[in-house]
C-alpha cells in the first residue's frame, strides 16, 4: 500500500534546494497531509528501490539523475521519453511513472515575456534542463543553437532535436535574440561567475537564467544593466513545481504561496 504522505527530491547535491520549503508550504496551504524532504543520492538504483520499498508517493529528480532514472521506472510519459529526461516521479499503487515538467515550466516562463517562433535562441549547456529547453524551443518554431564547454555533448544534443551546435567564436555571427543559461554557472556560492563575457550581451536580447539561487544571478544583473529583458530562474523553478504538485496531489497548486515562499527565502539569503 502506497504511503500518500512522503515526497522528496533526489539528486547530488541537494543541500541548496528550496524544493522542501516550497512544497511543504504548498501542502500546508492546501490542507494536504504530506511532507517533502531532500535526499542526497549517489546510488540511483538503490534510491528508486527505496521509493518502492518505503511507499514514497512521489519524487522530484534533479542533477545528475534526470536521464539515468528512466531505466528504473515502470512507465514514462511520451514527452519525457522524447526528451530522455524525467524530473518527476509519481507512485501510482506501486507503479513508478515518470514525467517532465521542465519543458512546460521553461516554455511558460519564456512565452510570458517573448515569442519563440522564428526567433534566434542560444542555449548554454547540454544537461537535463538544456534537453527540455532545446526540445521545447525547437517545437515552438525557434532557430535554436546549443553551446557547451564539451563540444561532443553539445553536438549530440543539437543533432538529436534538430538544432545546431556552434563554437564560442561563432556565437556573435548567430546574433541571438534570446539567450538561456541552463548551466549551473552563477549558482550559490559561485555568485560572481558568468557563463559568457559581459560584452556579448546587448539591449535587444531577452536573457533567461535557470539558476534561481541567487534570485538575480550575475548574468541577469549585467543583462538588466545593459538594457536587456530578463527572466529569472525563479519563474521556471516555481512553474515546473506547480505542475509537479498537481501531478502528485490531483489538486490545484497554490501558486502564490509557492512563489512567495521561495522569494522570501531567497531575499533572506537562505
Amino acid at each position: 500500500m502506497v504511503n500518500n504522505h512522503l515526497y522528496g527530491v533526489i539528486g547530488q547535491p541537494v543541500a541548496h534546494s528550496l524544493s522542501p520549503i516550497m512544497f511543504n508550504a504548498a501542502f500546508a496551504a492546501s490542507g494536504y497531509n504530506a511532507h517533502f524532504s531532500a535526499f542526497a543520492v549517489d546510488d540511483l538504483g538503490a534510491a528508486i528501490a527505496g521509493i518502492r520499498a518505503l511507499g514514497i508517493a512521489g519524487a522530484s529528480v534533479t542533477l545528475p539523475h534526470k536521464t539515468e532514472v528512466i531505466k528504473y521506472l515502470d512507465w514514462v510519459d511520451e514527452e519525457a521519453l522524447e526528451i530522455a529526461a524525467v524530473n518527476t516521479i509519481v507512485n501510482r499503487q506501486g507503479q513508478l511513472c515518470g514525467y517532465n515538467t521542465d519543458v512546460a515550466g521553461a516554455m511558460n516562463a519564456l512565452l510570458s515575456k517573448t515569442g519563440l517562433s522564428g526567433r534566434r535562441v542560444l542555449i548554454l549547456g547540454a544537461g537535463g534542463a538544456a534537453r527540455a529547453l532545446v526540445y521545447g524551443a525547437v517545437k515552438a518554431g525557434a532557430q535554436v543553437v546549443v553551446a557547451n564547454r564539451t563540444p561532443e555533448r553539445g553536438q549530440a544534443l543539437a543533432a538529436e532535436f534538430g538544432a545546431r551546435f556552434l563554437n564560442r567564436s561563432e556565437w556573435a555571427d548567430f546574433s541571438p535574440e534570446i539567450l538561456v543559461n541552463s548551466t549551473s554557472v552563477g549558482m550559490t556560492p559561485e555568485v560572481d561567475s558568468m557563463p559568457l563575457p559581459e560584452t556579448f550581451l546587448t539591449p535587444a536580447m531577452v536573457v533567461m537564467d535557470i539558476v534561481y539561487n541567487p534570485l538575480q544571478t550575475r548574468l541577469l544583473q549585467v543583462a538588466e544593466k545593459c538594457g536587456a529583458q530578463t527572466i529569472a530562474g525563479l519563474e521556471m523553478f516555481v512553474g515546473q513545481g506547480v505542475l509537479q504538485f498537481e501531478l502528485w496531489t490531483g489538486k490545484k497548486a497554490p501558486l502564490e504561496v509557492m512563489l512567495q515562499t521561495v522569494l522570501t527565502c531567497l531575499q533572506r539569503g537562505e
